[in-house]
């Protein structure tokens, strides 16, 4: 016997005679839901000895406000509302998920392996800042070779402009992007296009402006501290309704809007010390429910931790999540090339480290880090490469790292491109954060429009104790509107030089990326990595089809004689990042001797074995 699809059972579900409301709210007291618009009302709710609340209000329809009324006349929003068109703070919006015309049946997801990703800012990537304006960027998206869309979190904010991670009304799309029509629209076109798409879900904390959690039941311990304040509450008193409606959540989005995969944000802030993890209980809800829907869906961590555990199966002892993010790779490649230590940077001492990350995955796996001042992580060297998301760039490193200064602002083009090639010839899953396939020079900053003067100012304070370790400038006003303006994409930059031949080389890199075998099967087992001097690299991948590749890169300012690992081969050049098309025109690589490859300064070159 099939199991039956999970549906949303909490909030405001349309019924064919009405509206039925149903909440987990053992603390809640006295509530009624009052019916705003032009005929007010008030619906009675009634009180079950389990914590479940529940009314129903014969002929409502979708598209008509409420809010929850409780005692002494103060009004709050639904806290699993699907829509809040007047903010964080405002009425709440009744939805008929089942009116939205999905045109993408045909659609059943992508193998993990195949994930190329694509992070994207809404509110900064167009000028408009809405999910139906993203929809005309998706062909330029699709050239360009990426797979997978990834938005940072929607889950409506307070106010206009934020990152995402001070979401409150974590089922509602955020109102200011188009709101839960607009993010059908883009994920539907999206998957016409042949895009996945991965949404950035918080699960760790929950913004401070707006937050009504509190009043329904005891979604929050002082047992553990994250952050952001108190910890969610997995496994406390009364946490199996707090445990439901996060899992709820993941599965909504799986469900009603055909996400392909939930990027879940800092897992190490997630606490629980019960026997089944929440992390193991939720990927296997969403593994199971995708199965249900026939399509694949994954869930990606981001974690601090550098333990395997969370993305071993669970039949091996660990909590089955697919993949997580590798900041290893990152802080490897960073100090490789900018020389930088401030902060964490300063455990990582460049290209060896970089060869460790490509190699394990997992540069820190048990040994001891200066800057954590204790042994750090275990080894992920059994882990294959698809469950690794690599990044040269992301919103956090952007931001906090670099002070909001991109990449681009930092290495020359062919740095640049050089980097690029280690990031999307790795057997990792690539993500490129908006706009640096063509090296954007708009800076990334934090921003927020929080309403509380006493907030913002916390926030404000916050901030600069956060990226102190790095802050080597001016301090950017996280509240300042201007702040947010200046992180809008230059969408004339792609067109212009150099910037074209940094989009034209990304552009190739994914394509061979597919085209090839050896580098589009993410086997760990089958690279073979050498360093030297910290000013050079090689990367060898295979595979069981014969396919066979050969990355070489300098990473110093001079040119170098760089060692074949396997001089005897026949090895053609196949792509080369000085090459004109892509803005250098520098000497292309030539035989040194019959061992080396002569490579000018930050150069890459990709070369394949039998090759025409």
């Amino acid at each position: 016997m099939t199991e039956a699809l999970w549906a949303l059972q909490q909030g405001a579900s349309v019924q064919p005679d009405g509206v039925k409301f149903s909440w987990w709210a053992p603390r809640l007291r006295n509530a009624k839901v009052v019916i705003e618009g032009d005929s007010p009302r008030t619906i009675d709710l009634n009180f079950s000895g389990d914590g479940q609340v529940s009314g129903f209000a014969e002929g409502l329809r979708a598209g008509e406000d409420y809010m929850l009324m409780l005692a002494g006349g103060r009004r709050i929003p639904d806290p699993v509302s699907r829509w809040q068109p007047h903010g964080v703070h405002g009425p709440s919006r009744v939805v008929d998920p089942s009116v939205f015309y999905w045109t993408d049946r045909p659609w059943r997801g992508l193998p993990l392996k195949d994930l190329l990703l694509y992070e994207l800012h809404t509110g900064t990537f167009t000028p408009e800042g809405t999910f139906e304006s993203i929809v005309p960027k998706l062909p330029y998206l699709r050239d360009l070779g990426i797979t997978a869309v990834e938005l940072m979190p929607v889950a409506e904010f307070p106010g206009g402009r934020n990152w995402g991670y001070d979401g409150v009304g974590l089922y509602a799309p955020q109102s200011t992007y188009g709101g839960p029509a607009g993010l059908r629209t883009l994920i539907d076109a999206c998957h016409r296009s042949g895009l996945a798409v991965v949404l950035d879900v918080v699960y760790n904390h929950v913004g401070p402006e707006g937050n009504y959690l509190s009043e329904f039941g005891p979604f929050f311990t002082d047992a553990y501290r994250s952050p952001w304040g108190e910890a969610i509450n997995f496994d406390g008193p009364d946490s199996d309704g707090v445990r439901r409606f996060f899992i709820d959540n993941a599965l909504y989005w799986l469900t009603e809007f055909h996400i392909d995969a939930l990027r879940l944000d800092a897992i190490h802030a997630i606490f629980d010390f019960g026997a089944h993890h929440i992390l193991e209980e939720l990927a296997a809800a969403v593994h199971a429910q995708a199965e249900r829907l026939g399509r694949q869906a994954w869930v990606i961590a981001e974690s601090d931790l550098n333990d395997p555990r969370v993305i071993r199966p669970r039949h091996l002892g660990g909590y089955g999540v697919d993949a997580q993010w590798s900041d290893d790779f990152h802080h490897s490649l960073l100090t490789a090339l900018t020389g930088e230590t401030r902060g964490y940077l300063g455990d990582y001492d460049g290209l060896p480290s970089m060869s460790k990350a490509i190699a394990d995955g997992f540069v820190y796996h048990g040994q001891y880090s200066r800057y954590r001042r204790r042994r750090h992580g275990a080894s992920s060297k059994d882990r294959p490469g698809e469950q690794f998301v690599v990044f040269t760039q992301n919103h956090d490193q952007i931001a906090n790292t670099l002070q909001g200064v991109r990449l681009a602002g930092r290495l020359s083009p062919p740095q640049q491109k050089l980097a690029a090639a280690i990031l999307l010839f790795s057997p990792f899953l690539p993500l490129l954060f908006m706009g640096q396939e063509y090296g954007e020079t708009a800076a990334f900053h934090y921003f927020t429009d929080h309403g509380d003067p006493d907030l913002i100012e916390a926030v404000r304070k916050g901030r600069r104790e956060e990226i102190g370790a790095f802050l080597a400038g001016e301090f950017v006003d996280p509240q300042d509107a201007s702040t947010f303006a200046l992180c809008k994409l230059n969408w004339d930059l792609p067109g212009q030089t150099p910037h074209a031949g940094i989009l034209a080389w990304h552009r190739d890199c994914l394509a061979l990326r597919k085209q090839e075998p050896c580098l589009s099967n993410c086997r760990k087992d089958l690279v073979k990595v050498n360093s030297g001097d910290g000013k050079w690299l090689t990367l060898e991948r295979r595979d069981p089809s014969g396919s066979r590749a050969l990355l070489v890169c300098n990473f110093s300012e001079d040119g170098l004689a760089v060692p074949m690992p396997s001089p005897g081969d026949a090895w053609t050049l196949r792509l080369w990042s000085g090459d004109a098309r892509y803005g250098d025109a520098l000497p292309e690589p030539s035989p040194g001797d019959d061992v080396t490859v002569r490579m000018a300064p930050f150069a890459a070159a990709l070369y394949l074995a039998g090759a025409d």
